[in-house]
């Protein structure tokens, strides 16, 4: 790939998929990514091992108020992605996130942000995963320079040369045949193993989950050569002291 992994580290693109989380995975001695499918995030990272650099398709970092359409991340990165701008959903402030009901989700993050906003069901529906990596991130303060977070459609614009998508991945719910094979070809040209991508998901992804595993672990190799940027350029950090940026 464009930028494997460094000498004696491992790095891993993941993705949240029905089954849990998918993940792509190289290591010093792998000719070709691993496939691997867990349905914790800790499985995850214990399979990975002590050292592990992983780029993740979740939020990471939560503010206690939201000014404008989100947290700087994902107002940094929209105007670069044209059409795929509805890819970026809004996430609300920890207190939302850290709700128990999608009503008492939206009832506080109105109350947080200003102009007061509530939630979409498809941000609410992350709320699970957001929190198997907070409460990790957390309890685990050294895991914080290891664990970043990328958005897919974002790192496939870096790749190409901060041009976004020209096709949608998918289309009212359903795999866009021309939107993988954009994304394909883009990833091969970054030196991806075709037949990775060939052979499909497993049960329990989709191929879009492949697709975003797969541009995770191309960046997550240019993060471990120190070849990313995050976005906002002067990244804030949440209660916890842990980082709010996209890296690309």
């Amino acid at each position: 790939m464009s930028a494997g992994p460094p000498p004696g580290r491992v790095i891993a693109g993941v993705d949240g998929c029905r089954a849990g989380w998918i993940a792509l995975a190289m290591g010093p001695g792998d000719s070709r990514p691993r496939l691997l499918l867990r349905p914790q995030f800790a499985d995850l990272m214990d399979e990975l091992g002590p050292g592990a650099m992983v780029a993740v398709d979740m939020p990471i970092g939560l503010p206690e108020r939201i000014t404008g359409s989100g947290r700087g991340p994902e107002q940094a990165i929209r105007p670069y992605l044209g059409a795929r701008q509805s890819s970026v959903f809004s996430i609300p402030s920890r207190t939302a996130v850290e709700a128990p009901t999608y009503r008492e989700a939206c009832e506080l993050a109105a109350a947080t942000s200003d102009p007061p906003r509530k939630v979409s069901k498809q941000a609410f529906f992350l709320f699970g995963r957001i929190l198997e990596i907070d409460r990790m991130l957390q309890a685990e303060p050294g895991l914080r320079d290891r664990i970043f977070e990328c958005h897919p459609e974002f790192a496939f614009c870096r790749l190409n040369a901060m041009v976004a998508m020209a096709t949608p991945k998918k289309i009212r719910g359903l795999v866009n045949p021309a939107g993988v094979a954009e994304r394909t070809a883009l990833l091969v040209r970054h030196g991806m193993d075709p037949e990775i991508l060939a052979q499909g998901p497993p049960r329990g992804a989709a191929m879009d989950d492949l697709l975003d595993a797969a541009v995770n672990l191309v960046i997550a190799g240019r993060h471990a050569s120190g070849l990313t940027t995050p976005f906002p350029a002067n990244p804030a950090r949440d209660r916890h002291g842990i980082l709010i940026a996209i890296h690309g």
